[in-house]
């Protein structure tokens, strides 16, 4: 079963949302292919790194409000093992990352350098929209450092990183992450394991009796 993820590397509940999948995964009997499929909560230009909370604070109603919702969602994201630092974070565009996942999976990378996205802009507070911190996180991963500048600063994966991000639209997904099932099934939110096990599970059912 092929399983669509869209999501976006400075969305919280999508690093949540991946460690879940990955533990429904461990006790989904099925053979699955994970394909992960841009979105940008905020396709507005960044020009300049500024303080994540600062942000959080203007788009949900003042410093207290986005501190409350920091504290939350790190709560969450430390029961499934993933240290979010809202403190350290800075706010970015994420269509060069985007580029970047785009490059990587041609080269059987995507899985590491999604990870590390999520892990360089929450925990470590990298500007992920920036080249040089994307490509000194492509060479962490195994991918060549020249090549990978010489992509980024080209026009290439573009065109292909935009139409995706159109499609999404297109295709009415509006939160993230959400996960689809056999091209068929969405299930939106970071659910717990045993749920996505479950819509994983009626899927299989479904396309079986259909097949």
């Amino acid at each position: 079963m092929e399983i669509e993820v869209y999501a976006d590397v400075v969305c919280p509940w999508c690093w949540i949302g991946k460690r879940r999948l990955e533990e429904a995964l461990e006790s989904y009997d099925g053979e699955v292919t994970v394909t992960y499929r841009p979105f940008q909560l905020d396709p507005a230009p960044v020009t300049e790194p500024r303080p994540l909370l600062a942000a959080l604070a203007d788009k949900f109603g003042g410093p207290q409000r986005a501190e409350s919702l920091a504290s939350q969602v790190t709560q969450v994201a430390a029961s499934v093992g993933v240290e979010m630092r809202f403190d350290h974070a800075v706010q970015a565009n994420t269509f060069e990352a985007h580029r970047l996942i785009r490059f990587a999976a041609e080269r059987g990378r995507s899985e590491q350098v999604i990870e590390a996205l999520y892990r360089a802009h929450f925990t470590d507070g990298v500007d992920v929209g920036s080249r040089d911190a994307l490509v000194t996180l492509a060479v962490v991963v195994g991918l060549d450092e020249a090549e990978t500048r010489v992509y980024l600063a080209s026009n290439e994966g573009r065109r292909e990183v935009a139409a995706d991000l159109s499609a999404a639209r297109q295709l009415g997904v509006s939160s993230v992450p959400t996960f689809v099932l056999a091209g068929k099934y969405a299930v939106t939110g970071a659910q717990e394991p045993e749920t996505l096990l479950a819509a994983l599970r009626e899927a299989a059912q479904r396309e079986s009796a259909v097949g």
